[in-house]
């Protein structure tokens, strides 16, 4: 059951037309674009879908688009979670209602809550959608509250809940998770978030990735982690250091790093998927050196 959660997932950009808004057939090439580079699933309406700066509508929009093209194709797990419960909820239902594989949540920001709170929040969404698996969304740097032991051990008593991405930056989180869960007599799914850790990430236990760069190379990442599977380390720390070359050089802009993704995506393709929705910033004065420089570390990579 748990095998289709493995692999390389990207984390889907938000695709906009020339007005900005959300584009269903720009979305669409996009997820074909991914599909055709071997990627395992998509991760949508997270950090990297700009989710926070969208409408619950935009987001179902975005799903909806994905699915025409991904579905029975590739494993789709669907962010879901909003700043309240009551749009999280109706995020969830639309998930399982266009055959979303799980849907994820991270924990609600700005109020610090108590892990009592948290957990009924993710719960409540969980129960939204009772027929699609929950993965728990660990980013504490950016929601400014961490998944710990006990509620992860609070979590792992909903049946639906398969596993974590875990985005937080020590690769010992991720050991923790897996100990846990082991303890506890279950089996999860863990998720290496950052992209310039996956093969750290993967060596200590991870058991796949979700990642914000992967859809700019999708290939250099599933050659990554098929040189994992055939036990090839030389290879994915080769892998590895290249893709972190790009990595640091997309984030060397001004502008939003997403923007950065989108401008070398379109030398890639042949595509516009648009820029990012403010208050991000779209590209900055320079920054078509930035993205230029970054296209070319991209098919280097590829090459390799």
């Amino acid at each position: 059951m748990l095998n289709k959660y493995k692999g390389i997932f990207p984390a889907f950009y938000a695709c906009y037309d020339d007005e900005g808004n959300v584009s269903a057939e720009r979305t669409r090439e996009l997820v074909e674009f991914l599909i055709e580079k071997g990627v395992s699933g998509l991760y949508v309406g997270g950090s990297s879908g700009e989710c926070i700066y969208h409408s619950v509508e935009d987001r179902k929009k975005t799903l909806e688009a994905v699915m025409e093209v991904a579905k029975g194709k590739i494993v789709i797990i669907a962010h879901v979670a909003c700043n309240n419960t009551k749009d999280s909820c109706e995020l969830a239902r639309h998930a399982q209602s266009v055959g979303a594989d799980a849907i994820a949540a991270i924990p609600p920001i700005y109020f610090r809550l108590p892990e009592k709170a948290i957990a009924k929040y993710w719960n409540d969404i969980s129960a939204a959608a009772p027929d699609t698996d929950f993965v728990i969304y660990n980013i504490p740097q950016l929601a400014g509250v961490a998944l710990t032991l006990p509620l992860l051990d609070e979590m792992m008593k909903n049946p639906r809940v398969v596993g974590v991405k875990n985005s937080s930056m020590p690769v010992q989180d991720i050991q923790m998770f897996k100990r846990q869960a082991a303890k506890a007599g279950k089996e999860i799914v863990v998720f290496n978030g950052p992209d310039e850790q996956f093969v750290s990430g993967r060596l200590i236990g991870a058991d796949a990735g979700i990642g914000g760069t992967y859809a700019v190379m999708p290939e250099v990442f599933v050659a990554m982690d098929k040189a994992l599977a055939a036990g090839d380390f030389a290879r994915a720390r080769l892998l590895q250091n290249a893709a972190n070359e790009v990595i640091y050089t997309m984030c060397s802009a001004k502008g939003n790093m997403y923007a950065v993704a989108k401008a070398v995506l379109k030398k890639r393709t042949g595509k516009d998927f648009g820029s990012v929705r403010a208050p991000l910033l779209g590209l900055e004065d320079g920054d078509e050196a930035v993205v230029q420089k970054a296209y070319e570390l991209v098919e280097k990579a590829v090459a390799l």
